[in-house]
């Protein structure tokens, strides 16, 4: 769930945009649609073929007062507006819809966006236990506090204040990924299309392991058991729904950006340093499948 404020002057033209045609980097869209639920939500979906070769995004908006007018736009903002309330509209080549507000001087409008991987419900929901407030400070304090548990398990004492600086930032940057996938209930999309739930542990995506591995990972195990475990329980169901260990997976697509299998090393880290909680076995079977593979050089590998 992200939390957005947005500040208006006086208008009575106040008006969001819904961009679900532009992505980042090399993203053609499939398919999209964008729903106005009542006037105070909208709801939609995204496919699009990129990175990852088959990405599913369902969302959910909330905003803190009702908008006065919705429709759809092109790249040259030219409207076409419908009246509050109309269902569904689908398109191929992605849309962009609006939402406009009267704002007086200065007044905010908040806006709570749920995402999930599976539907629209499973947004909701996300929406529902996270984030059920209008607070928009009281959400940054509690985020700043969050954080600030986090980069405390580090403590640097001494040195200047410039170099301090610097280590917590790369610290923060280390704690970003991998992402959560499952949604409240534990449904995420496998990497096989189905949907499946996340029992007893949260599934995660975004495993840059060929950038990770060395270093990131292996001060996670140090740091944060916790989420150590559940990566390495979702590498392994992602092996469950594959047949192989990621190389570079991102939002249930095997994106194939490197070769070798550092999967491996991020499980036998944590084996070595005494972290349990995974199937072992199945781990096992699972890290010797994924090095006996054919792809990207490993029969040169094991042969020399």
């Amino acid at each position: 769930v992200g939390v957005h404020r947005y500040t208006f002057p006086k208008t009575n033209e106040a008006t969001i945009l819904i961009d679900l045609q532009h992505g980042l980097g090399p993203d053609r869209v499939l398919q999209s649609w964008l729903e106005f639920v009542s006037d105070k939500e909208i709801a939609g979906f995204r496919q699009s073929e990129g990175w990852a070769k088959d990405q599913h995004l369902y969302f959910a908006a909330r905003f803190s007062k009702p908008f006065v007018a919705s429709g759809f736009t092109n790249d040259s903002l030219r409207r076409s507006e419908n009246a509050v309330g109309i269902r569904k509209i689908v398109f191929h080549n992605g849309l962009v819809g609006y939402v406009q507000f009267s704002a007086a001087s200065d007044e905010p409008i908040i806006v709570k966006v749920g995402l999930s991987s599976v539907s629209v419900e499973g947004a909701r929901k996300n929406l529902d236990q996270e984030m059920s407030g209008w607070d928009f400070e009281k959400t940054k304090k509690d985020a700043a506090e969050l954080w600030q548990k986090e980069l405390g398990k580090i403590q640097v004492k001494g040195g200047a204040n410039e170099k301090k600086r610097t280590f917590y930032t790369a610290l923060y940057h280390a704690l970003i990924a991998p992402n959560t996938l499952s949604d409240v209930d534990g449904r995420y999309r496998a990497m096989n299309g189905e949907t499946r739930v996340a029992k007893g542990f949260d599934m995660y995506t975004v495993f840059s392991l060929w950038d990770t591995f060395r270093a990131e990972h292996p001060l996670l195990t140090i740091i944060d058991q916790k989420r150590t475990v559940d990566f390495i329980r979702s590498l392994l169901e992602k092996y469950n729904e594959s047949n192989i260990l990621p190389v570079w997976e991102l939002c249930s697509n095997e994106t194939w950006c490197m070769i070798g299998y550092h999967a491996v090393p991020v499980i036998v880290d944590a084996y070595a340093k005494g972290i349990r909680g995974f199937d072992t076995e199945l781990a096992f079977l699972a890290m010797k499948s994924s090095a006996m593979q054919e792809h990207y050089g490993l029969k040169y590998y094991r042969e020399h």
